[in-house]
Order: C-alpha cells, then structure tokens, then sequence
C-alpha cells in the first residue's frame, strides 16, 4: 500500500509540473497572439489598396496582357502551404496538411503534376516523409514575420508560374477567425482572375505605361496576398496553441483532483489497517 501511495504521490508532483508549463505556455500564446493579430490587421488595408490600384489599370487598360492574368489548361499546380515550425498547437498543422493532401490525391496521379512550396518546418517534415516534391521551403519563421522573411519563396512561386512551369499557384493555410477558430482554407492565389473585373473607381496617370506599371505591381499584389496569408497563419498557430495549452491545464487540474482523491483514499485504507492490526494485537494479548 505504501508504495502505491509513492507512486500516485510521484504523478501528482509530475502532473503539477506539467500544469505549469502548459499554463506557461497558454500565457504565452496568448501574449503572441495579440500581437499577431494585430499585425494581419494592419497588413490588410495595404493589401486591399494595391488591390484596388491594379484593378483600376487592368479595367482601364484595354487588350491588358500578362501572364499572370491568363488562365491555361491545367497541367501542373502548384501550391504554396503555411504551416508552422512547432507543435504543441491542437489540429492546427494537422488540419490544412489534411485538406492539402485531399487535393492532391484528388486532382493528380502522379508526383509530375504537381509542385509544393512549404513554409514551415511541421509541412517540410510532413511532405518530405512522403517523398512529395518539395521546390522551395522557408522555415525557422520569426513571432512576427516580415516580408522579407517569406520573399524568396513567394517570389520564386510568382515567378515560375509567370514562366509557365505550371498553370495554377494554389494557397493553402489556415485562416484566423477568432482564438478558439482557424479554418483550413485552400484559395486560388494564381492566375489573378478576380482583378481584372472590375470597373475603375479612381483616375490615375501613369508613368511610363499603364502596362509598364502593372508588369511591376502584379507580381507584387500576388506576393501581398502570401504575407497577408502567413500574418493570418500566425495568428491562427498563436490562437490554436493558446486553445490546446488551456485544454491541458484544465485537463491536468482534473487528474491531479482524481489524483489527490485516490492518495487520500489509499492513506485512509492505510491507516485503517493499522489501526485494525494494532487492535487485533491487543485482542490477541487480552
């Protein structure tokens, strides 16, 4: 019995131990997420300007010719994914690596029809482990990521679409909704279908062309709307983790209460038996 009273003794303290980083961490996510947030809400009224500068000059423009506004028979995809370096953060990983391994089984059959981008050392891993082509991969992110960190592979995806080495760029990653909710969303990022339909709202003049400028800001709307992704994909890695480390605090506190109850109950039976055998001694001597 007494040993069995050490050991529950030894979970508790482990249980305690563990309560304690988890609730750490749910402290720290939370901090982050704040933060992250804040900083994709701020990233989106750029985004939606440029947005609205480049439909002004395609609607503008007549006969506009770019690659990146010509849609073509779909031979290769493909798809630029935000995941993030640590777990620890519940289905976040889990779930927009599910929905992009969906895709592929269902629109390829084979490894030459596609072509993955990865951001984030869980996706690298993830696809590498399944000898998935891997182009490009940025790992090693900071909290609060700059455009810089991510240009490279951005760049090099806008590029190699523009050079026609596939037909379609699809974004994959999870969108923010709130603390408790990230949605695993997979959006068409290239060819840009949607700036070209709108009417112009705004006259601008343009130096040296219209096309001259659109040649420039094109690539860069496509690599705005990546960054806008992975501030979005931050906050949501920031808001999972906050969820799944509070749910093993709450669940620590419950076994350190079954935990507790038990130690007392095996000391109760302990000290009951004691007292029977120094009572039944007594017996025996009378």
């Amino acid at each position: 019995m007494a040993k069995g009273m050490r050991e529950i003794k030894r979970e508790i303290k482990s249980t305690q131990n563990t309560k304690q980083i988890t609730k750490a961490m749910e402290m720290v996510a939370a901090s982050r997420l704040r933060k992250a947030q804040e900083a994709a809400q701020a990233a989106r009224p750029y985004a939606d300007k440029l947005k609205e500068v480049v439909a002004n000059i395609a609607a503008g423009t007549k006969d506009v010719k770019h690659p990146m506004l010509e849609t073509r028979p779909i031979k290769k995809t493909g798809y630029l994914v935000i995941t993030s370096d640590k777990g620890l953060a519940g289905g976040y990983n889990a779930n927009v690596l599910k929905l992009v391994t969906q895709m592929i089984r269902k629109n390829h059959a084979s490894t030459d029809e596609y072509a993955i981008f990865v951001i984030g050392r869980k996706g690298r891993d993830y696809f590498r482990r399944r000898n998935m082509p891997i182009v490009e991969e940025v790992i090693g992110l900071p909290d609060s990521p700059t455009f810089a960190d991510i240009r490279a592979v951005s760049s090099t995806a806008v590029n190699m679409f523009a050079d026609g080495k596939f037909d379609e760029l699809i974004l994959c990653y999870n969108q923010f909704v709130n603390a408790i909710t990230q949605v695993p969303v997979s959006k068409r990022l290239l060819p840009l279908e949607e700036v070209g339909g709108k009417s112009a709202v705004t006259n601008y003049e343009y130096e040296p062309s219209p096309e001259g400028v659109l040649e420039v800001l094109l690539p860069k709307y496509a690599e705005t709307l990546v960054y806008s992704a992975v501030l979005d994909g931050k906050a949501s890695e920031f808001g999972a983790r906050m969820t799944a480390m509070g749910s093993a605090t709450k669940n620590a506190t419950k076994i350190i209460a079954q935990k507790t109850l038990a130690y007392n109950r095996a000391r109760q039976a302990s000290i009951t038996q004691e007292i029977t055998e120094i009572v039944a001694g007594a017996s025996a001597q009378a």
